[in-house]
């Protein structure tokens, strides 16, 4: 108790750095926009992490030699990136990638995957 007690303390007072420029995403919304088929997901944990649980349907950010082929047509599109914890700032590697392409909707999962597991949701491996 007193570690998730710590966790979302130190999240608190990290995520809103980032969230200016990037949206927060919460887990329910991304799940549902994965299952609604409306969001490209970016992981940024690099490939070893990636190999062994990420959010379904992810990109694996650093095996992936030409984003721009792997994001949707629509600049609109909803775009999501997230790294492994609400104190990772990695994510906004892939989340400025994104947006430097032109992409105009992109947020952040900043429960990153250990909120995503902790939450009890499904990981692809």
């Amino acid at each position: 108790m007193k570690k998730l007690f710590t966790f979302l303390a130190v999240a608190a007072l990290v995520a809103p750095a980032y969230a200016a420029e990037f949206p927060d995403i919460s887990i329910a919304d991304l799940k549902t926009a994965i299952a609604d088929k409306k969001v490209t997901v970016i992981d940024v944990n690099g490939s070893e992490s990636y190999a062994k649980a990420h959010v379904p349907t992810a990109i694996d950010f650093a095996a992936e030699k030409d984003l721009a082929a792997k994001l949707p047509a629509d600049k609109g599109a909803l775009v999501v990136a997230y790294c492994g914890s609400p104190t990772c700032g990695a994510y906004a590697k892939a989340a400025k990638a994104a947006k430097a392409l032109g992409y105009t909707n992109v947020k952040h999962l900043s429960a990153g995957i250990s909120g995503w597991v902790a939450a009890g949701e499904k990981t692809e491996k």
